[in-house]
C-alpha cells in the first residue's frame, strides 16, 4: 500500500485500434491488471469494455473516472 497516495501515472492503451492515454494511480493500475487477469482478457480488452459501457451512460464520465468506478463496483465480494 506504499503507492496508495502516489500521483497518477499516464499509460497508453488501445481501444478499437486507437491509442489513447489514461492517467490512473498505481493502485488502480494494479487493480485493473488483476481484474483483467482474473477475467482472462488482455488489459486493453477490459479497458475497451469499460469504455463501451461508459459511452452508453446518460452522462458519461471520463475514461479514467469510468475505470475507477468500474473497479470499485466490481470488487470481489460486491
Amino acid at each position: 500500500m506504499d503507492d496508495l497516495f502516489h500521483p497518477p501515472v499516464k499509460r497508453s492503451v488501445e481501444i478499437a485500434g486507437h491509442k489513447t492515454s489514461v492517467s490512473l494511480e498505481p493502485f488502480f493500475w494494479d487493480m485493473l491488471r488483476r481484474a483483467a487477469e482474473a477475467e482472462g482478457v488482455p488489459l486493453n480488452a477490459l479497458v475497451a469494455r469499460i469504455d463501451a459501457q461508459r459511452i452508453g451512460a446518460p452522462q458519461p464520465p471520463g475514461l479514467a473516472g469510468a475505470i475507477r468506478l468500474w473497479l470499485v463496483a466490481n470488487r470481489p465480494g460486491q
